[in-house]
């Protein structure tokens, strides 16, 4: 039986290249994001040359119960789950004195509470079978604070502590937990930037880590991994 991996945000960018890397090693999927006709792309891509499973769903992760929901049909669906890739995120700029109001309850919800509400979901399933593997796409502003970053600053510093404390509740059952910390990476929230693409990280070559994570041997587990440009932080 294949081993079935859950990918939040898997339309575009980190998500939809770890989707394609794990189908390529015969992963079935349970792909969610909000456009439904992007997932179908996707999905679509996937099985013209692949055999594996593809379950999608579009889903709002910054409402819990359509959190929750999406947690609840994909295990009906497979009925267990071995990985879970919490990689869905927004990111909107603004000072924390300045930036339009609900503009922090935006961020927290899909960064940080969704995060929450599906591991909250999922993870008893591994629990029950002593094994699995919890990866969050956190971010280096988890843990460098910078001017402009605001709520999107705190929706992943909470990211990371969400992930640290879920790594120390998860070791005595054989489940591992690492935090990916990627700096600029070339998705959408960098659409219409001057800049050019040297100075960014493909999202290709994130989904390439993860993947290496997953594979890594049973007696070690990767808690953060640091991903920066090779020219360095965008400041």
């Amino acid at each position: 039986m294949n081993k079935i991996a859950v990918i939040t945000g898997a339309s575009k960018g980190i998500g939809m290249e770890t989707a394609f890397i794990l189908a390529e090693h015969g992963y079935d999927l349970a792909l969610c994001a909000r456009n439904i006709d992007d997932l179908n792309k996707v999905k679509k891509e996937i099985e013209k040359d692949s055999t594996v499973k593809v379950f999608i769903k579009s889903v709002d992760l910054s409402i819990k119960s359509e959190v929750i929901l999406f947690g609840e049909e994909v295990l009906d669906h497979y009925g267990k789950i071995d990985i879970l890739i919490n990689n869905a995120g927004i990111f909107i700029p603004g000072k924390i004195t300045e930036e339009e109001d609900g503009t922090y309850e935006k961020q927290v919800a899909l960064n940080l509470s969704s995060v929450y509400h599906l591991c909250r979901k999922m993870v008893p399933s591994m629990i029950k079978n002593k094994n699995g593997y919890v990866i969050n796409i956190c971010s280096t502003a988890s843990f460098v604070p910078y001017i402009n970053g605001g709520s999107y600053c705190i929706s992943k510093f909470g990211a990371l502590g969400l992930t640290k404390c879920l790594r120390e509740e998860l070791k005595e059952y054989n489940i591992k937990v690492t935090a990916i910390l990627p700096g600029a990476t070339k998705t959408e929230s960098w659409n219409g930037t001057d800049l050019p693409d040297s100075r960014f990280i493909h999202p290709k070559s994130v989904a390439k880590v993860i993947y290496n994570c997953i594979e890594s041997g049973d007696d070690i587990v990767h808690e953060e991994v640091i991903i920066r440009p090779q020219l360095g932080d965008i400041v």
